[in-house]
């Protein structure tokens, strides 16, 4: 075990600072971030020409090296060895926390192998600051970053996490959006959700509703910035409490809402899809075509 006094004779140790940058609006920067990064002896980044405009933006002049995820394993016993000469180096990525879902991580382990002090900053997180204006459960959570870009196993990571009761959040980019909120409703079901994307920036937008609703804005809109997704997770009870209508025909399911509930027959179906975690056109089709 070791016990880290982080400002315990700082003036004459070697620090890792992590150190969070603005996802999107420069004014996101905190002043205890701006004076870390002009006191360290050296920042390193992820992409150092993002670094170096956000330092001339705020008059800082520290060195800047790269580190990132195709050199990180040479950079970063580079880094800890100046770390252990009683250096400050503050570690940055292009934007938000470094080491989640961006390159930090194992720059932490080694230093703290080290025992090196490793002092976090507060500041910008993407995921965090989409999930509060999600308007779905804040706790318990469930970060799990970029899925695979691989179909397979896409589908594999969603089917681990089906079951899941926390509200999830992904990342994605705007190229993958498409396929991956269609397997999310292929294997999750027509959960709540919403989408954050351009957040801090002039045009930041929430997408708030279903899976299927975000599909078909998805296809309708234009697709630009980085997403942040956040899925309802699973309700085990009410999916127990649900089983009422297994013993039914997909017909009968349908025909239970209009005839029992009064629901006029566009919105029988869309609580059917739901409920059996089918997509509307597939119930659509059974109901109208498939049994007229």
């Amino acid at each position: 075990m070791w016990q880290q006094k982080s400002f315990e004779n700082e003036e004459h140790k070697g620090i890792l600072y992590l150190v969070p940058t603005p996802i999107g609006n420069l004014e996101d920067m905190s002043f205890r971030a701006i004076r870390i990064l002009k006191e360290a002896d050296l920042i390193a980044a992820e992409d150092t020409r993002n670094t170096k405009k956000l330092c001339n933006y705020f008059e800082i002049g520290t060195p800047v090296v790269s580190y990132h995820e195709h050199n990180k394993e040479t950079s970063g016993e580079k880094l800890i060895e100046k770390v252990k000469q009683g250096l400050k180096i503050a570690l940055v990525s292009d934007a938000g926390m470094p080491a989640i879902s961006d390159p930090g991580y194992e720059l932490v382990v080694a230093a703290i192998s080290e025992q090196a002090a490793v002092v976090p900053l507060p500041g910008a997180n993407a995921a965090l600051t989409a999930l509060i204006a999600s308007g779905l459960p804040c706790q318990p959570l469930y970060f799990y970053g970029f899925l695979n870009r691989n179909k397979k196993d896409k589908r594999a990571e969603l089917e681990g996490l089906k079951k899941q009761s926390a509200t999830l959040i992904f990342y994605e980019s705007p190229h993958r959006i498409k396929e991956t909120l269609s397997i999310m409703l292929d294997v999750l079901g027509n959960r709540n959700m919403a989408l954050c994307r351009e957040l801090t920036k002039k045009y930041e937008e929430f997408i708030r509703g279903t899976l299927e609703e975000s599909i078909e804005w998805a296809h309708q809109d234009e697709i630009r910035g980085e997403f942040c997704i956040i899925v309802e997770g699973s309700n085990c009870q009410q999916e127990e409490e649900s089983s009422w209508w297994q013993h039914l025909s997909l017909e009968e399911h349908v025909n239970h809402y209009i005839s029992v509930k009064s629901m006029p027959s566009k919105e029988a179906i869309k609580q059917t899809a739901k409920d059996r975690g089918l997509n509307k056109r597939e119930v659509y089709q059974a109901y109208h075509i498939e049994n007229h």
